[in-house]
């Protein structure tokens, strides 16, 4: 690593490195589809993504970076704000439908898996440490590597795990109304899906996250990760059941 390249946190899967306004990162057979993705929702004028910039003379994708925090590193006041709840389904929203002239492309490689009904291009991992804020507003969303086409509840189901929230280990969320905030992303967003589609998606969502996670585990070794996929089964279970799925700590 050249002294001018800074490992940047978030990078849970690959490594990350910041290079002046750049950042760097490991390409593979999906970056063309990833940038190509990237392209189209710069020209429908959404400025908080990364542009694609090729890849370097190491063959790492370039893409720029987007100052601000990670909005998972921000205090209570601003990681719960309902601002910021409506900003990041209202991002979403117009993520999906700038990328539905891509989901029939079948020429584009895709890290991901597709999956049924295939309306949008999916980010899959739109969650608050890959979303960016600045001065409690949110300018960014990062990290499109595991793009691809799937449904919009598949999307919209982790955001809400993350920012309503019903993840197991959030902090400072004690107080939070979740169903009332669930009902408010809903309505960002612009869907007619019920709060108990978007709890069962989620639900779904959360066994195939912890499956992937535990191969990912078996592959590298990171025993931390054992403790991740334990953690989304048990709130797979919880969300499951009616009982407490707008009661979870």
């Amino acid at each position: 690593m050249v002294d001018d390249e800074e490992v940047l946190t978030g990078g849970h899967m690959d490594p990350v490195v910041r290079v002046g306004d750049t950042v760097r990162r490991m390409a593979g057979e999906w970056t063309p589809a990833v940038h190509r993705l990237l392209d189209v929702l710069a020209g429908a004028e959404i400025t908080q993504i990364p542009r694609a910039m090729g890849v370097d003379e190491r063959g790492r994708e370039v893409l720029s970076y987007l100052p601000g925090r990670q909005l998972s590193n921000a205090p209570p006041d601003v990681l719960w704000s309902e601002r910021v709840l409506v900003q990041a389904a209202q991002l979403l929203r117009r993520i999906h439908d700038a990328s539905e002239p891509l989901v029939h492309e079948g020429s584009l490689s895709w890290r991901a898996p597709i999956r049924e009904p295939v309306e949008v291009v999916c980010h899959n991992d739109f969650a608050t440490y890959n979303l960016i804020e600045r001065d409690g507003v949110l300018v960014g969303a990062i990290d499109f590597d595991y793009a691809s086409p799937g449904p919009r509840l598949w999307d919209l189901a982790y955001l809400a795990y993350r920012i309503v929230p019903y993840v197991e280990d959030a902090y400072g969320a004690q107080d939070l109304d979740r169903d009332d905030r669930l009902s408010t992303l809903i309505d960002a967003y612009g869907t007619s899906a019920s709060p108990a589609a978007v709890r069962a998606c989620m639900a779904d969502r959360l066994d195939d996250l912890r499956a992937f996670t535990l191969k990912i585990a078996r592959r590298t070794g990171r025993r931390e990760l054992l403790d991740h996929a334990a953690m989304y089964g048990r709130d797979a279970v919880r969300l499951r059941d009616p009982a407490v799925a707008g009661d979870i700590r």
